[in-house]
Parts: C-alpha cells; sequence; structure tokens
C-alpha cells in the first residue's frame, strides 16, 4: 500500500509555493511601501507646483485630495497584478463591488458632486465669510466632502458639500465695498435738524466713509415718544465692522456733549384686582 503522506512530495509542495508566491508578496509589499511613499512625494510636488502657478486657493485641498485617491487606487491594482490575481476577474469584482458601495454611500457620492460643484461655480472661495445651512463662518477649507469654516470665535465647523451646494449661501466678503446701516432713537423732543447735523458731521470726519454711494441720514421710525434716524454709508469691507462699533461710541459721546435727549420708555401701572383699578401713566 502506498503512503499516503509522502514527506518529501509535500515538502517540494510547500517549498516550490512559498517560492513562487512567497517571492510575490515580498514583491508586492516593497511595491505597496515605495508606492505609498511615491504617492506622498507626488502630492507635495503637484501642491508646490500649484501654488507656483498660483492655482486658486479653494482648488488646492480638493484636487489633492482627488490626486491622491486616484494614485491609491492605481497603486493596489498594481500590486494586486503582482500577486499573481487575473485583472480581468479582479476587475469584474471591483466594478460589482463599487456599484454596491455605491448605492451604500449615496450621501458621500453627493457630497463629492456637491463639492466639485462649488468648485465649478464658485460660490464662494477660501478666505470669505460667508452664512450657510443655519452656520457662518470663514471659509477654511473645501475638501472633497465637506466645507470646513472657521468661526469669529475660533469654532470649527463640518457642512457636507451635497446640502451645502443645494442650499441659499450668503457671502458677505465677495464684494468689495458694504453698506453699514446704524439706527439711532432719540426723544421726539429733540429738534431733528441738529441731531441730523451731529450725525452728519461724526461721518465727514471718518476716512472710512466713502464719498459714493453718498451717505444718507433719514428717519425710518416715528413713535409717541421717539424717533428712529437711520445711518446709511458705504465702507471697504474689510472696515465693516471697525466703523460699526465706533460709530455707535462716537454717536454716544456726541448726543450728551450736544444734550440730546434718549427716549424715554412709559410703562401702564395698573391697579389691584381687589380695589378700584385707576389706570395712571408713569415714567421709568
Amino acid at each position: 500500500m502506498q503512503n499516503l503522506f509522502d514527506f518529501d512530495t509535500y515538502s517540494a509542495n510547500i517549498t516550490n509555493f512559498v517560492m513562487v508566491y512567497g517571492m510575490r508578496l515580498v514583491a508586492a509589499i516593497i511595491t505597496l511601501l515605495v508606492g505609498l511613499w511615491v504617492i506622498n512625494w507626488l502630492n507635495r510636488v503637484i501642491f508646490n507646483l500649484m501654488v507656483k502657478k498660483d492655482v486658486d486657493i479653494s482648488l488646492r485641498p480638493f484636487l489633492k485630495s482627488v490626486f491622491a485617491v486616484a494614485l491609491r487606487i492605481l497603486l493596489i491594482i498594481i500590486v494586486i497584478a503582482q500577486l499573481g490575481v487575473e485583472m480581468t476577474s479582479f476587475i469584474a469584482i471591483l466594478g460589482s463591488a463599487g456599484l454596491a458601495i455605491g448605492l451604500a454611500l449615496q450621501g458621500s457620492l453627493s457630497n463629492f458632486a456637491g463639492g466639485v460643484l462649488i468648485l465649478t461655480i464658485k460660490p464662494f472661495r477660501v478666505g470669505d465669510f460667508i452664512e450657510a445651512q443655519g452656520q457662518s463662518g470663514t471659509v477654511d477649507m473645501i475638501n472633497i466632502f465637506n466645507t470646513v469654516l472657521k468661526t469669529p470665535d475660533n469654532k470649527t465647523i463640518f457642512i457636507p458639500n451635497g446640502p451645502l451646494a443645494n442650499s441659499v449661501v450668503v457671502n458677505f466678503t465677495i464684494e468689495k465695498t458694504r453698506r453699514v446701516e446704524l439706527k439711532f432713537a432719540v426723544s421726539v423732543n429733540n429738534d431733528i435738524g441738529k441731531v441730523r447735523q451731529i450725525l452728519q458731521d461724526l461721518i465727514q470726519a471718518d476716512e472710512r466713509v466713502l464719498p459714493d454711494p453718498a451717505p444718507a441720514i433719514v428717519v425710518t421710525d416715528f413713535a409717541e415718544h421717539s424717533l428712529t434716524l437711520s445711518v446709511r454709508v458705504w465702507v471697504n469691507k474689510e472696515n465693516y465692522w471697525a466703523f460699526f462699533w465706533d460709530m455707535n461710541e462716537h454717536a454716544k459721546s456726541a448726543f450728551e456733549e450736544q444734550g440730546i435727549q434718549m427716549p424715554v420708555p412709559r410703562r401702564e401701572m395698573v391697579g389691584s384686582a381687589s380695589g378700584p383699578a385707576p389706570k395712571a401713566a408713569a415714567q421709568v
């Protein structure tokens, strides 16, 4: 009876398997490690080239990420081919898996398409201050799947590109100039001409105010005890908040110096339910 366990045969088969597939595995690992190093180097070169060519700062991180993903997919295909896997079968399996993954990750694909749309239409760029999806902040980065905002108090907000591309976006910095509107409520007992002149002098004394369009001072509200004057002036976008804060402070000081009265609120005092309830107006 022939020995079922031929040690020499099995040893030769194992040795042959290790020699063939072991060398392929080692070559595949070396290819993977070298390929990852090359991809990282190419990413740096591509990014530096984009900086040198002055590519839009909004496109740089997005294109860098796309190149990195594409090169890694190509590397994986090369490594699998080195292991001796039939590429025709592998591509068929990859296509089926891609379809299944695509159906499972519809949201992510929507975000990717939204990122492409944002970078194509360019409703905002890196550095713009925007308001969208109930959030506001400065655009810090536009990635493949999301856009990163930095708030004035240094919070980081990640907004998915899909909903962002299909929502209303308010861009506060896309234009070079902005209109500042300030409202000042004063007592009806004041001389409206005097109040207007005080505000006019403050506007003329501030070099940040642009002459065109011309500044306007108009009455926008008139109540029983107060009237409201709105000051509308145009400034460069970088001066918006500085002028807004300064004008409020300077107007307060000027009103006090010129004796401009502020409106005094009135409150209706009603008697208790157990006794007579005469109504009397008392100033607070």
